[in-house]
């Protein structure tokens, strides 16, 4: 999602709250949720969950680890609830020729560093760069190249954009700042 007039332009990043993250930690708490069961009822002797009988799992070792995966699970889970809650990675690429600054904003963990904040001057940006990698895990990143401090990733890793349309954004973005596109 962006907005665009005549001299600015605002990109919105959409952070850690997505439809494939609320499965994921939906799935692994259930997952995690049911082997600590599993291995509390082998402890126990009694059965948590009715439809699997306690007396074919023996506490030692299977349900011991069986505990060990529940508890590792719901510690992974946890982790990924926070994300989502705390909304990890999403802010906005303000870029303004008028005043010429660019200004970068992400949300991070909670803490000292929670607001991310770059600011760079126009002129320092010397070119719009498109990595690309193919193969089974393709990735294709847009980074800004900056004068001095180095390339600055403006798409996420994760964000799975069909060669048309990083080409698409790197172009318009480029014309934008009037600066030139590299491909490696």
């Amino acid at each position: 999602m962006s907005w665009r007039s005549e001299y600015i332009w605002i990109e919105f990043i959409a952070g850690s709250r997505k439809t494939s993250n609320f499965c994921w930690a939906f799935i692994l708490f259930l997952g995690s949720l049911g082997f600590l069961l599993v291995g509390i009822s082998s402890y126990l002797d009694k059965n948590l969950i009715s439809f699997f009988p306690s007396q074919q799992i023996l506490f030692f070792p299977q349900g011991i680890v069986m505990s060990f995966y529940g508890i590792a699970g719901l510690f992974i889970s946890s982790y990924l609830w926070c994300t989502i809650t705390w909304n990890v990675g999403s802010g906005y690429d303000r870029f303004d020729r008028k005043e010429g600054i660019v200004c970068i904003f992400r949300w991070g963990f909670p803490g000292k560093n929670r607001r991310i904040f770059l600011r760079f001057l126009m002129k320092d940006i010397q070119s719009i760069r498109i990595e690309v990698k193919e193969g089974i895990y393709a990735r294709r990143v847009l980074y800004m190249e900056i004068r001095g401090l180095g390339d600055v990733p403006l798409t996420r890793t994760d964000e799975n954009l069909t060669p048309r349309e990083i080409e698409q954004k790197a172009a318009e973005l480029a014309y934008f700042l009037r600066v030139p596109i590299e491909v490696f």
